[in-house]
């Protein structure tokens, strides 16, 4: 029986997954890895190991998680070690919970190695805290995003005026839930910022507002992966994008292990 190691690779950029994960990914005999997997994070895999796509993009055609599942449990019957490589955590809408149940069920050894998910890393880039003293006690993370049997809804979040929400997958929806908040009244000045391929080169940030957001067109957005952060721990960041003010520093790393794949 062989030991499956689900990993957070984190929002885009290679040099966010942890030690933990990148060590797990250099031994693995076999690497199942979703659609934004970066391409440089996947050459540090051993050269001897099978790698298997099994990627996901929301609207876009993708692996069935019922296949994905069968997958995982066939190669640990074949493999010592598999790792399933998510983006960003696994454990933030990352369906590990299906793969994990599938694997146990199995009688398979599953371990999880955290991420940095996205919400994390665009607060991190905009340097804005989503908890803010006197502003903002809590953060939500939501989705619109339902299965093919599920009833969609626009019952995203509660909470209060100043919360922070951090919206996954819901650019698509965003003009029916943003118009049913601003019915519950909801103040149409609260910031909004669309926060596309974090943490990536082509990484891109939108300030908007909560009464802009049913109108907007997603078409004005690229085809990276796209959150959405609400609050009003937002509005410095809103303010500093709005002046042409926010320009976050890329630090060039030194003694980076990518891009000389060192795997005897």
């Amino acid at each position: 029986m062989g030991r499956v190691v689900l990993i957070g690779a984190g929002p885009g950029a290679e040099d966010l997954i942890t030690v933990r994960g990148l060590k797990l990914l250099m031994q693995a005999d076999c690497v199942f890895y979703d659609a934004l997997v970066s391409p440089s994070l996947l050459s540090e895999a051993h050269p001897d190991a099978k790698l298997v796509a099994v990627g996901k993009r929301c609207g876009k055609k993708s692996t069935a998680q019922i296949f994905i599942n069968k997958q995982l449990v066939e190669a640990a019957e074949q493999f010592k070690l598999v790792v399933r490589l998510k983006g960003g955590d696994p454990m933030v809408f990352g369906r590990a919970d299906e793969e994990i149940t599938a694997l146990k069920a199995a009688g398979h050894t599953v371990e999880v190695v955290p991420g940095v998910t996205a919400a994390l890393a665009a607060a991190s880039s905009l340097q804005a805290s989503l908890t803010l003293r006197g502003v903002a006690r809590s953060l939500t993370l939501t989705t619109p995003s339902v299965g093919a049997d599920e009833v969609p809804s626009t019952e995203l979040f509660t909470g209060t005026e100043n919360d922070t929400v951090a919206v996954y997958m819901g650019l698509r929806q965003a003009g029916p839930w943003a118009a049913a908040l601003l019915e519950k009244g909801r103040n149409p000045a609260t910031p909004v910022i669309l926060c596309e391929s974090v943490s990536l080169p082509a990484e891109k940030f939108t300030p908007l507002n909560l009464g802009r957001l049913p109108s907007f067109s997603a078409e004005q957005l690229t085809d990276g992966p796209c959150l959405i952060l609400i609050g009003q721990a937002l509005a410095k960041a809103q303010a500093e994008l709005l002046a042409g003010d926010k320009n976050p520093v890329s630090v060039e790393l030194t003694g980076s292990p990518f891009g000389s794949n060192k795997a005897a």
